[in-house]
Order: C-alpha cells, then sequence, then structure tokens
C-alpha cells in the first residue's frame, strides 16, 4: 500500500502526512539495518576430469564474483551447508532439538577463470545438494 497514491491520503492534514511517510521511512531503514554475514554460493558438482569424479572436492559458484582476482578474496573462507533433516537432534546450549544440521568446510583455492572456487568439506556433500545453496562467511578476515 502506498499512502499517497490513495484518496484518504490526500484527505490528510500535512502534519498527519509528514507523521505517516516519516514512519514508513522508518521502517525501510530498519530493514535495511539486518543483512547477512555470509556470501551465497551454489553447490555446482564436484571437482572431476573427463571421466573421474573427485567427491572430497566441492565446486562452489559465488553470488557477485565474476572472475579469478575476486575468487581469490574467498580463499581461506569458512563456508558451510546447511540442510533440514528428518530427525530432530539436540543443539548444544539449547533446550530445543532441531532438524536443522550443518558440514561446515573451507574454500581452498579459485577454478577456472569465471569465479568458481574449489571447498573441502569435513565430509563430503550429498549429490543431493548440488544446486542448492551453500554459505560462505565472511571469516576468518585477512584484511
Amino acid at each position: 500500500w502506498v499512502p499517497w497514491t490513495s484518496m484518504a491520503f490526500c484527505l490528510l492534514s500535512k502534519t498527519t502526512k509528514l507523521i505517516l511517510l516519516d514512519s514508513l521511512l522508518q521502517e525501510r531503514e530498519m530493514a535495511q539495518k539486518s543483512g547477512r554475514l555470509y556470501a551465497k554460493a551454489v553447490f555446482t558438482g564436484f571437482k572431476r576430469g573427463q571421466r573421474n569424479q573427485h567427491e572430497n572436492t566441492a565446486l562452489l559458484k559465488v553470488e557477485g564474483c565474476a572472475n579469478k582476482d575476486e575468487a581469490g578474496w574467498y580463499i581461506g573462507k569458512r563456508c558451510v551447508y546447511v540442510y533440514k533433516a528428518k530427525n530432530k537432534t539436540s543443539v548444544p546450549n539449547s533446550k530445543e532439538k532441531s532438524q536443522l544440521r550443518c558440514i561446515w568446510g573451507k574454500v581452498t583455492r579459485s577454478h577456472g577463470n569465471a569465479g568458481s572456487v574449489r571447498a573441502k568439506f569435513r565430509r563430503n556433500l550429498p549429490p543431493q545438494a548440488m544446486g542448492r545453496r551453500v554459505r560462505v562467511m565472511m571469516y576468518p578476515s585477512r584484511i
């Protein structure tokens, strides 16, 4: 709903209009303040040759990363594949059980010239994860 397009908005006093517009701007600013602390990536597949596939190395396409130089920034960063499992398990420092599980890994090097990176995970990613979201964290920082 955009207030200045409705007929009821035109009938309001000037101060009421200012209050309404100010509250809308504050809501928009508050929504922008919360941000994610990771880069979005997609698990595109495993490292492979023409015939052989190496499941111990995953290929990730990072969003907004278009060349080898930009991919170099992500080397050494932690990455995590978050997924939902069937059963609930206990979570450290929490009373509730959760279905969410994660597999942690680390970006090891760039791959190709189009901004993809290679990553090694503690446990190999399952094939069902291909095409799914992987989070590349902004730490550890090398700045």
